[in-house]
C-alpha cells in the first residue's frame, strides 16, 4: 500500500500494477525477468526484484528501470520477495532449489542484505525457503515466513544492517507462510500458500483469525 494505492507484482504479465479503491488499475513498469518483492528507497524511488536473473532492479524518476544490485553470485534460486525498510535496506529471499526439480532434503538459502548504494551480501544461510518478510515499525526486527519450514522467524537488525539472535516467532504446522504483512497491533497476517487461507499469528504462535480464500 503505496500513496493510497495497491502496489502488486503481476508475475505472469511481467507488470508491476496499482489498483485504487474506486478497482483503477494502472502500470508502473514492465519487468522482463519477472516482478516480485517490490520496496521504496526512502527518497521515493520504487526497488523490484527481477526474479529470473536474480536482479532488484531500481525504477528512477524518468520512468526508467536500471539494476540496483545483481545478486546472480549470492542467491542460489530465483530470488523471491523482499521487504525495504526506513533506511533503505532490502532484503531478498530466494526458494534455495529449483522448484521444477526440488531436491531431497530441502536445502535452506540465503537470505541477501541490500544496502542503499546497491552493495549486497548474504546475511543469514540457515531458513528454509524465506518468503514474505516484514520489518517492525522501529526497524529493529526482521520476520520471515519459511515457507517449507512451516514458521516465522525473527532476527534482530543491527545498526549496520545485518541480522543476529535468530529466533521462531510463531510455528504454524501444516501451514505453508508466503506473504506476510504487520497489522497496526504488531500481529502478522500470513498467506497460507497450501492452505486456501490468510491467518492472522501473534508471536508465540496464537492463531487469532483465519480468513478462507476459496483458493491456493
Amino acid at each position: 500500500w503505496h500513496d493510497g494505492r495497491l502496489v502488486f507484482a503481476d508475475m505472469g504479465s511481467k507488470q508491476v500494477l496499482t489498483v485504487d479503491l474506486t478497482g483503477e488499475v494502472e502500470q508502473v513498469c514492465v519487468v522482463e525477468g519477472r516482478p516480485s518483492g517490490i520496496g521504496w528507497l526512502p527518497d521515493g524511488r520504487m526497488l523490484v526484484v527481477s526474479m529470473n536473473d536474480r536482479r532488484v532492479v531500481r525504477l528512477e524518476p524518468d520512468g526508467m528501470l536500471v539494476e540496483h544490485a545483481d545478486l546472480s553470485r549470492l542467491a542460489s534460486a530465483p530470488c523471491n520477495d523482499m521487504v525495504v525498510d526506513g533506511r533503505g535496506n532490502a532484503y531478498v529471499g530466494n526458494p534455495g532449489y529449483d522448484m521444477r526439480n526440488p531436491p531431497s532434503p530441502l536445502p535452506a538459502a540465503e537470505l541477501v542484505l541490500v544496502r542503499p548504494d546497491g552493495s549486497a551480501a548474504v546475511v543469514d544461510r540457515s531458513v528454509r525457503f524465506p518468503n514474505g518478510p516484514a520489518v517492525t515499525p522501529d526497524g529493529r526486527t526482521l520476520i520471515v515466513a519459511e515457507t517449507v519450514g512451516e514458521r516465522l522467524s525473527a532476527f534482530d537488525i543491527g545498526d549496520d544492517a545485518t541480522l543476529s539472535k535468530r529466533r521462531t516467532y510463531a510455528d504454524l504446522p501444516g501451514r505453508a507462510p508466503d506473504g506476510i504483512a504487520l497489522d497496526a497491533d504488531g500481529a502478522v497476517w500470513v498467506a497460507d500458500a497450501s492452505g486456501n487461507a490468510c491467518v492472522r499469528v501473534r508471536e508465540g504462535g496464537e492463531v487469532t483469525d483465519v480468513v478462507d480464500t476459496g483458493r491456493g
